[in-house]
């Protein structure tokens, strides 16, 4: 982004992997030495995904937990979602233990 009023501007961009801002942010710089990751998301993915960085590497893994009072609270939702997709046997999972 060379021009003048870059920083000025810069907040209004939206879906970029990285900014690289003046006349002497070259591109090589962000791939070689400044720290910004050479893994660009491309061809308009920035609109969903980051750059490549350590948080791409770190596993991660959800935790669910209700007890019979919050399934009963919700079941019929649940059933209700499960039978809209077709998914009977999710529907009948949550049946099941009532």
């Amino acid at each position: 982004l060379n021009i003048s009023n870059a920083f000025e501007i810069i907040g209004e961009i939206k879906n970029a992997g990285a900014v690289f801002v003046g006349e002497y942010s070259p591109e090589p710089l962000g791939d070689y030495l400044a720290g910004p990751n050479h893994v660009l998301p491309t061809s308009g993915t920035a609109r969903f995904f980051s750059p490549l960085s350590v948080t791409d590497f770190i596993k991660k893994m959800n935790i669910l937990y209700y007890s019979k009072d919050s399934l009963r609270e919700v079941k019929e939702d649940v059933i209700t979602l499960a039978n809209s997709e077709g998914l009977t046997a999710h529907a009948n999972s949550i049946k099941v233990r009532f």
